[in-house]
């Protein structure tokens, strides 16, 4: 083995610096901003996703509620006493007044009875009551009946909505039940 020393002074190094160009970082730039809007567009989605899920499941609870309440204490009433577009009133058995209003610009139905309201739906976009006799047509239809006395059965109706950031996005629960008076 032979080693060669060399005694004279080290050749000079260069020193070598090593950097993106202007068009590397403007490709590399372009694509981390691609890839950061699709996470967000990604986030975004999600998160909508949730919260109509979570308004869904909302509303359909409340939804449940108005009508098992509204089943439950108009088959327990006595008649009809009277009845508008947006609102119904019953004389219970024991004399006590219930009645159903939909208020359509603050969107609530509000139950009273005995002189305590309770609010049963909020953001109601819309409630439709109609009012039918017992006796069924011969084509299994109801005819509507033009006095209070006369009504055995209620149909209601309601839409309801919520919004998702600020937007009416598919969050609707629609509702409808034909309640008969048993009384």
């Amino acid at each position: 083995m032979n080693f060669i020393f060399s005694q004279g002074p080290h050749p000079q190094r260069r020193a070598t610096v090593r950097a993106f160009t202007l068009v590397e970082m403007m490709v590399a730039t372009g694509l981390g901003v691609a890839v950061l809007a699709m996470v967000a567009s990604l986030t975004v989605y999600t998160v909508r996703s949730f919260v109509a899920m979570g308004n869904y499941n909302d509303l359909e609870r409340a939804s449940s509620y108005a009508l098992d309440t509204m089943s439950k204490e108009i088959r327990q009433t006595a008649f009809l006493e009277s009845f508008t577009t947006n609102s119904i009133k019953f004389r219970m058995l024991n004399n006590a007044v219930l009645s159903y209003n939909y208020d359509p610009n603050a969107k609530t139905l509000t139950q009273t009875k005995g002189g305590n309201n309770q609010v049963l739906l909020e953001q109601c976009d819309f409630l439709n009551f109609n009012f039918y006799q017992r006796n069924p047509s011969n084509d299994f239809g109801f005819y509507p009946a033009a006095a209070p006395a006369l009504v055995k059965l209620i149909d209601v109706s309601w839409r309801c909505s919520r919004q998702i950031l600020g937007q009416k996005i598919n969050t609707e629960s629609v509702q409808t039940s034909k309640i008969v008076i048993r009384n």
